[in-house]
């Protein structure tokens, strides 16, 4: 679950350090998890904060006329991993890491629940949603049409 939110928002190369990171700020604040049954989802908070972290100094590092945004990868036979990963990342926050946990770790939606803190309906609602996006920006990739506008949720 670690990795898949860490690979939700970050460069494969930056994934290794971030878990790592992750598992030490956990273990210098074992003491203040007050209930044990919540570990997922205090485990998930912490790594979005050190996703945040790396990106925060990702972006300071970044030269100012340097766009951080992901570019959507294409390629003319077949999409590759590499292909599915940007396609997620540039799914809605609200979406991506239920969708990561999902497609990559192979988590089911009440694991998902479970680890994050979120509801099953909730995690319901994410993963219908959001592969549906993931889905509609797969064939974009592999037609090469553009996607169509829409709302983010």
């Amino acid at each position: 679950m670690v990795h898949a939110i860490a690979l939700s928002s970050l460069p494969l190369e930056e994934i290794t350090d971030t878990v790592q990171e992750t598992f030490l700020r956990a273990l210098r604040r074992l003491k203040t998890l007050k209930k044990p049954d919540a570990f997922g989802a205090w485990i998930s908070t912490i790594t979005r904060n050190v996703v945040r972290d790396v990106q925060r100094q990702r972006w300071a590092l970044a030269p100012q006329n340097e766009e951080n945004a992901l570019q959507p990868a294409t390629q003319e036979h077949e999409l590759d991993a590499n292909a599915a990963r940007h396609a997620i990342q540039s799914l809605p926050k609200a979406y991506r890491e239920t969708v990561a946990m999902r497609v990559i770790e192979g988590m089911s939606g009440p694991e998902i629940a479970d680890r994050t803190g979120l509801s099953t309906g909730s995690v319901r609602v994410n993963l219908h949603r959001g592969m549906k996006l993931l889905r509609e920006r797969l064939e974009c990739l592999s037609g090469g049409r553009t996607p169509r506008p829409r709302r983010s949720a």
